[in-house]
């Protein structure tokens, strides 16, 4: 079984499709990390963000895993690393990158193979699994989103972090390809005025309700 989460950043796509892996036994698999790890590595070798075809050279040089959970590069664990503010400014444009979009899903769709899964991203519904059995679409303000990375971040202020999460929301929209929408059919969920809890229990009460 595929559950698939999409949602803008900061919407609660993360750690609430952790959660509700971690209480129906799934796996979860994070799409957005991948392309972070993309974006930390050209990073990490001096490579522009911005020139595709360097991080494209890079990104096919590397091995991306995933062990417990964890995203790894080359087999080492590098999840820690991959909410850094320097790699939330370039990931979006790492990610517009059809090559590299292409790499990412040949990859996840791999590990997805046999298993019961809970996974979210930004075109997680409509391009990765448009199969999946159930699709979920979060969101939530601007200015809540930006409070929520602003608890994560230090080292920053709240006015830089949502103007961060606006322009991560334009290009994000904006795409040619892997745009971030609503998919036909996605059950959608506000989650600015939701505990992390409730969000939980929505999609678990939804599971619950349409495969009755």
């Amino acid at each position: 079984m595929i559950i698939a989460i999409d949602g803008p950043a900061g919407s609660g796509k993360s750690t609430v499709a952790r959660m509700v892996a971690e209480k129906l036994g799934f796996y979860f698999l994070n799409t957005g990390s991948f392309y972070r790890a993309y974006t930390l590595s050209a990073l990490d070798r001096g490579i522009d963000p911005l020139d595709r075809e360097k991080v494209l050279e890079n990104a096919q040089s590397i091995k991306l895993s995933v062990q417990d959970g964890a995203v790894c590069i080359d087999g080492k664990n590098e999840e820690a690393r991959l909410h850094t503010p320097l790699v939330d400014r370039y990931a979006s444009q790492v990610s517009s990158d059809p090559r590299i979009r292409e790499m990412v899903n040949r990859s996840v769709r791999k590990i997805a193979e046999g298993l019961d899964i809970v996974t979210e991203g930004r075109d997680t519904t409509t391009i990765v699994f448009p199969n999946a059995d159930y699709r979920f679409y979060f969101d939530a303000s601007p200015e809540v989103r930006a409070e929520r990375r602003l608890a994560d971040q230090k080292d920053t202020d709240y006015e830089s972090v949502l103007k961060s999460i606006l322009e991560r929301d334009k290009m994000d929209r904006e795409k040619a390809v892997g745009a971030l929408k609503i998919a036909d059919g996605a059950i959608v969920i506000d989650t600015s005025l939701l505990t992390l809890n409730q969000v939980c229990e929505k999609v678990l009460s939804a599971l619950r309700n349409t495969s009755a």
